[in-house]
């Protein structure tokens, strides 16, 4: 019955009560109170906890004399109304010095709307650079700097030089001036980088700059179209002197080919020449040493033997018949026919 009428929801016995609301309410309201005192306590100035933010450091004066106790980022606590505290940022923080008027070496006044200047203040200097420059350090050495630092620079230089030629130095110019001065009287302060903006000019200066610009824009154009026509005929020039080149190449090529085939001719004809002497030599040494032979063999048949048969038959191979006292005598006379047969012989060997 009991389980029933709890799932059914007919339970009619009375629920429990909360607890008191006298003691918890009473804390509760005691709990905020205090933390609501608390957070006025930390964030009144005349509190006795303070808060040092990250990237800063804590700088204590007492009675108006600065402490050289530096505290680190987190809370602190300090006497109310006798000691004063102070957060000092030592990270890289960004002075930005506006308006800065100066006057050319040529008497042209011009203004700077702004210059930025990035820098840092190390934490192990912040005791120093506070005893000797306050909490504003920077007045001294940045704003103030800055102002002295562009009049310096304007004032010995003219507008041309400030406006245009080099005004590309003037952030590492004043970057080197600070920090020399600095690293000289405040060696905690660090110079990190500055960046100047171009300054204003008179409108009417302004204009004339602007038109100098347009002549000069119009003399680099000509400029630079001489230079391109320039170019363009050193190219072709480049391009002719190739081709010539080429066809002076090509026709001393065709030169030595034609030089190479007759040089090869003359040799074919020489050595066609000197197979035919060679031959005709052989063939004259031949013919000479026939004819020597010959000769020699001539000569081994002329004796007077060999004279006397042929003379012999030549006699008896003619046909006609002398008459005379004389005839027989003549073909019979053997001393005749001897000296007939000597003196031929003894003509033979001198004709040898």
């Amino acid at each position: 019955m009991d389980a029933q009428q709890r799932r059914t929801g007919t339970d009619q016995r009375p629920l429990p009560s909360p607890p008191s609301e006298g003691p918890f309410s009473i804390f509760s309201v005691l709990a905020v109170f205090i933390a609501i005192a608390i957070l006025t306590v930390v964030i009144s100035p005349t509190s006795i906890l303070h808060q040092v933010p990250e990237g800063h450091v804590g700088a204590y004066w007492r009675g108006g004399a600065l402490l050289n106790t530096i505290s680190e980022p987190g809370i602190h606590l300090k006497l109310p109304y006798i000691t004063h505290y102070e957060p000092v940022q030592v990270t890289l923080q960004t002075d930005q010095v506006r308006d800065i008027p100066c006057g050319t070496k040529g008497g042209v006044m011009i203004t700077f709307a702004k210059i930025e200047v990035v820098n840092r203040l190390r934490k192990d200097y912040v005791y120093e650079t506070l005893l000797n420059y306050g909490v504003n350090y920077d007045n001294t050495w940045i704003y103030d700097k800055i102002h002295h630092e562009i009049n310096q620079f304007c004032s010995s230089h003219s507008l041309q030089q400030v406006y245009i030629d080099i005004f590309d130095q003037i952030d590492e110019r004043m970057k080197d001036a600070l920090q020399a001065d600095c690293t000289r009287y405040a060696p905690g302060i660090e110079i990190i980088s500055v960046r100047v903006t171009k300054p204003k000019i008179p409108e009417s200066v302004r204009r004339n700059f602007e038109q100098m610009e347009e002549e000069r824009t119009k003399v680099l154009i000509a400029t630079e179209k001489q230079r391109v026509a320039e170019k363009e005929a050193e190219t072709k020039k480049i391009m002719a002197i190739s081709e010539a080149e080429k066809n002076a190449k090509v026709s001393k090529i065709l030169m030595e080919q034609k030089l190479m085939e007759k040089d090869s001719s003359r040799r074919e004809q020489e050595i066609e020449n000197q197979m035919y002497l060679a031959r005709q030599k052989s063939l004259a040494d031949a013919d000479y040493y026939r004819v020597l032979k010959e000769a020699e063999a001539n000569k081994m048949k002329l004796t007077p033997e060999f004279l006397e048969l042929r003379f012999i038959e030549a006699i008896a191979d003619n046909t006609k018949i002398f008459f005379g006292n004389k005839v027989p005598n003549m073909v019979l006379d053997q001393r005749l026919l001897g000296n007939f047969l000597k003196q031929v012989a003894i003509n033979t060997s001198d004709d040898i």
